[in-house]
């Protein structure tokens, strides 16, 4: 499914002294069936660049392409709820959103809410909660007193129930310990693996996105600064440090051993791969 952006440029308040431009001419295609993460500091336009994917935003100039509906300025969808099926959006505590007294409401709202006929909710909710790795025991559980891990992924279940072919995590590991860290790794790459998902990180935990992403995408201040595999963009240190963007520890490290041992250790998506390599060059 193509998502294409072509000269995207977004002003709020444009008429207004509060006037600030997001986004400025921006040129972007996102990888299908890869997991393309979003970095940037804060403000750099990350969060308005997945809001115009299903037309919550508008773009000043330029156009969108999901598929075969294009959002422009002038332009007009025909069907909205057609293209919010196709892209899924995972909000920052989206577990703030919940206003269900049962799981089992909270994620058939979705289903609802695109009129999907009523003798498939049931099993559409249950597949989407085993997807999350929770079972029938929840559906009439309250929500609001669930851990943060099992919330993060009844909202999780709630996207998935209508299965849209792009999934949008916005600062998906916040308020997660390291277990349940573990699991939103697994499941976002089942999603992409087994279910052939086009998934979009953003997020400032660095180390999650080196961990989990194929591609990633650097904005700064609404520009676009550089798209490329991991290995190209996080193994930069020079851009990194530019642009205020960390670097990942598993990198640092390698880096640091090239630097004092003339050892060249490449580059390891976590540290379990990496000290299979110290242990290779310890023997």
């Amino acid at each position: 499914m193509e998502i294409k952006y072509e000269n995207v440029s977004y002003v709020y308040n444009p008429k207004t002294a509060l006037k600030k431009v997001a986004l400025k001419d921006i040129n972007l295609v996102i990888q299908d069936s890869q997991i393309n993460a979003l970095i940037g500091t804060s403000g750099s336009g990350k969060t308005t660049l997945i809001e115009l994917l299903n037309s919550l935003l508008v773009p000043t100039k330029g156009k969108v392409i999901v598929d075969k509906d294009i959002i422009a300025n002038k332009g007009y969808i025909k069907n909205i709820n057609q293209l919010r099926r196709k892209v899924g959006i995972v909000f920052q505590f989206p577990e703030e959103q919940f206003f269900n007294l049962t799981v089992k409401k909270e994620i058939e709202f979705g289903l609802l809410s695109f009129n999907y006929r009523t003798n498939e909710l049931d099993k559409r909710v249950s597949d989407a909660l085993k997807m999350v790795g929770l079972d029938d025991s929840y559906l009439e559980r309250d929500p609001f007193k669930l851990s943060n891990g099992e919330q993060r992924k009844v909202a999780i279940a709630s996207i998935l129930v209508f299965n849209p072919k792009i999934i949008v995590f916005d600062e998906p590991t916040i308020g997660l310990d390291y277990d349940s860290k573990k699991n939103l790794i697994k499941l976002i790459r089942m999603l992409k693996n087994r279910y052939n998902k086009t998934i979009i990180i953003i997020s400032h935990d660095i180390d999650f996105i080196h961990n989990i992403s194929d591609y990633v995408i650097l904005l700064d201040k609404g520009n676009l600064i550089l798209t490329g595999s991991k290995y190209d963009t996080l193994a930069n240190p020079a851009v990194l440090k530019e642009f205020n963007i960390p670097m990942p520890k598993v990198v640092e490290f390698s880096y640091k051993v090239l630097k004092k041992k003339g050892i060249k250790m490449g580059y390891r998506d976590d540290v379990n791969d990496l000290l299979k390599d110290i242990y290779r060059y310890a023997k």
